[in-house]
């Protein structure tokens, strides 16, 4: 059932505190789920076992959706698992499920093994109770066959459903007592039962001799405590560049998408029904026209291109109550179930899916939204992607502003499921292993991937720690003789992570595609560079002198506006502003300590900026186009500074605040030809 609520959009609670209560759940029943597992595998296979399963609950709890079993996210690890060739000898005690059929085996270990009562078994395998009654029954009395313990006769049909609830306990005492006199009186039945108790029995048995060894969630822990210092080091770098990006285009995503300080930013992924029409044309993607509706808002998936850079969904959002676009976001309310089965989940880049300008499209109607999302690229050549969402964003009332009315963003909940069939399509991949300076800095084209829904540049470059580095560059364009492909805004700078040991970093950068052209020698265009270089002044800090006080920094007048103590104490900082500013940004550090650094931390809560072009015309938020300003800068002119102190609750005394160096941007001429084999 869909629903209109309004707020802001949610982040991500502490990643850490969430991981550790996910462990902490799995120690506690490891032994029970151990038992479940070695239904299905050998011990050998107990500790990838045990770390795939608490990495997919992490990152399924995360997500909006239904809350997650972490049951039957370990069971359906195990039959994956399983699939892969394995011995087993007649001596193992968990031979006899191999006996078994899948449904009647996960019944059967969810129940005797793991512990589950009936009700939860239903639940886990989304199935009704009474079918789940007839898997056990079904189960139990196979085992009970190849252990050879069956009777020479059979117990009557209508009491033999009976068997497990009784032997569980689990009977109403007027049913109880009715099936007591029958069996008081039935041989047959008394024998029949007693074989059925005596496997179940003997389940039992097996699940508590069960005992996962200590060293398997030793090994995992280690593990997870490894994944968890790659992420940090990963996050460190990508705040890095992050912040730098941000200097840039702050304002193009912030004022443009949230606040519309221009209408034709706001709808930028402008390429229309053009390219659903290409991909039509060329046969790499057919009409789907899958529909699903909640509440009166209907989803409609038009089509899917998969391709080795991403997985593209052309889609349609229509209100049949009102007069309310919708559209997806990819990062809030949007799922595929088997994401694990389907999508690379180690591609450490995406797109980011903008809205569409509608009327590009031929779309006129104001209930009707027409758009595309990006989705990790797949992992097989075919198969289904399996879609649930359960949330859209609306749209602006006003395009033409991107204000919405009451201020707040809007998102209607609900539900949708679509079964999307995909078949992979091919990529044309050129090595380039070109090498150059740019900025004084060796950078390193590597590889081209031209897929039909974007080209992919992967290149590098080479930090310099020592005085400074690159933390981000750009791309103005790929060029031939006739033809210019651009820059995608949004997706051109996505990290790869460290490539080597040598301080080289990879990065990927998209651009329109060229699949459709082919060409054989193109002209790669660079774009800017934004540079960190360090160069450190310590600011002095003292409460009892006279509010405002000025500094100067690279020849430009930094004010200390206010400062107020607490806990956070805050900082409240203006930077001057001319045309000859040499720096964007700075960065800050408050320790000069090892004791420090670990007792205080430091952020920026607030804050303001200016965009200005190559000639010192300045721009306010909301009153620009962004295209059309010539090397535009964004200079940071307000920031509040947040002192933390982590080691308790006690006001934070600042005596300094320490510029560790600061962030630029210098727009290039370099260009590079390149020869597509």
């Amino acid at each position: 059932m869909a629903k209109l609520e309004t707020g802001n959009v949610p982040v991500s609670g502490d990643f850490e505190k969430e991981l550790e209560s996910i462990i902490a759940r799995f120690e506690k029943e490891k032994h029970s789920f151990y038992a479940l597992a070695r239904v299905y595998i050998h011990h050998q296979d107990m500790e990838d076992l045990f770390y795939r399963s608490i990495i997919r609950l992490h990152d399924e709890a995360r997500k909006r959706k239904k809350a997650h079993s972490a049951t039957r996210i370990f069971l359906e690890e195990c039959q994956k698992l399983s699939e892969q060739p394995s011995f087993s000898s007649d001596d193992d005690p968990f031979h006899a499920f191999h006996h078994l059929g899948s449904a009647d085996k996960e019944a059967v270990a969810l129940v005797y093994l793991k512990g589950c009562d009936q009700d939860e078994a239903a639940r886990i395998l989304d199935i009704p109770l009474d079918e789940v009654k007839s898997r056990l029954f079904s189960g139990i009395r196979k085992l009970r066959e190849s252990m050879g313990n069956g009777p020479e006769v059979e117990g009557c049909h209508d009491y033999q459903k009976h068997y497990l609830d009784y032997l569980g306990r689990t009977m109403d005492r007027p049913e109880k007592v009715d099936f007591e006199i029958h069996i008081y009186h039935c041989r047959d039945c008394q024998e029949d039962l007693a074989s059925f108790q005596e496997v179940t029995l003997a389940l039992t048995e097996l699940a508590e001799e069960a005992h996962l060894p200590a060293d398997v969630m030793e090994r995992v822990r280690i593990r997870l405590d490894q994944r968890e210092a790659e992420r940090k080091k990963r996050r460190k770098k990508r705040k890095s560049i992050l912040l730098s990006f941000a200097g840039v285009f702050v304002l193009l995503i912030v004022t443009g998408f949230i606040t519309g300080g221009f209408s034709h930013l706001y709808y930028s992924y402008t390429e229309g029904d053009e390219q659903l029409r290409a991909i039509l044309q060329h046969d790499l993607g057919e009409r789907m026209d899958l529909e699903a509706e909640s509440d009166g808002v209907k989803i409609t998936i038009r089509s899917v291109v998969a391709d080795d850079v991403q997985t593209l969904v052309f889609y349609e959002v229509e209100d049949l109550k009102g007069e309310n676009r919708y559209m997806m976001n990819p990062y809030e309310g949007v799922t595929i179930e088997n994401e694990y089965d389907v999508m690379k989940r180690d591609q450490q880049s995406g797109f980011y899916s903008p809205p569409r300008d509608q009327e590009t499209l031929h779309n006129y109607k104001k209930n009707v939204y027409r758009g595309t999302i990006s989705l990790l690229p797949v992992s097989v050549d075919e198969g289904t992607i399996k879609l649930q969402i359960a949330r859209l964003m609306q749209l602006p009332d006003d395009p033409a502003t991107g204000e919405f009315g009451g201020g707040e963003m809007r998102f209607a909940e609900g539900g949708w499921s679509f079964d999307i069939p995909f078949e992979k399509k091919p990529s044309r991949v050129h090595k380039l292993d070109k090498k150059m300076e740019v900025a004084g800095i060796p950078v390193r084209l590597d590889q081209m991937t031209i897929a039909p829904t974007a080209t992919v540049l992967e290149y590098s470059f080479q930090e310099r720690e020592k005085n400074g580095r690159i933390d981000m560059m750009t791309f103005e364009a790929i060029e031939s003789e006739d033809k210019k492909w651009k820059a995608d805004q949004f997706g051109g700078m996505m990290y790869g992570g460290a490539s080597d040991n040598e301080g080289w970093n990879s990065f990927k950068t998209a651009f329109d595609t060229l699949y459709f052209d082919d060409p054989k020698n193109v002209t790669i265009r660079f774009g800017s560079a934004h540079l960190y270089v360090k160069d450190q002044k310590i600011i002095e800090l003292d409460v009892n002198e006279g509010l405002p006080d000025t500094i100067e920094y690279l020849g430009n007048t930094i004010t200390i506006d206010d400062i107020k103590i607490g806990s956070p104490t805050q900082v409240t900082l203006t930077h001057a502003l001319s045309k000859d500013r040499i720096y964007d940004s700075v960065n800050y550090l408050y320790y000069s300590t090892k004791d420090e650094e670990e007792q205080y931390s430091l952020g920026v809560s607030g804050g303001d900026g200016i965009l200005m072009d190559k000639d010192g015309k300045k721009y306010e938020p909301g009153s620009f186009e962004f295209e059309k300003i010539e090397q535009p800068r964004y200079f940071e002119t307000e920031q509040t500074i947040d002192f933390y102190n982590e080691g308790g609750a006690e006001d934070v005394m600042p005596t300094e605040l320490v510029i560790d160096g600061y962030t630029t941007t210098k727009y290039l001429d370099d260009q590079v030809k390149v020869k597509l084999d």
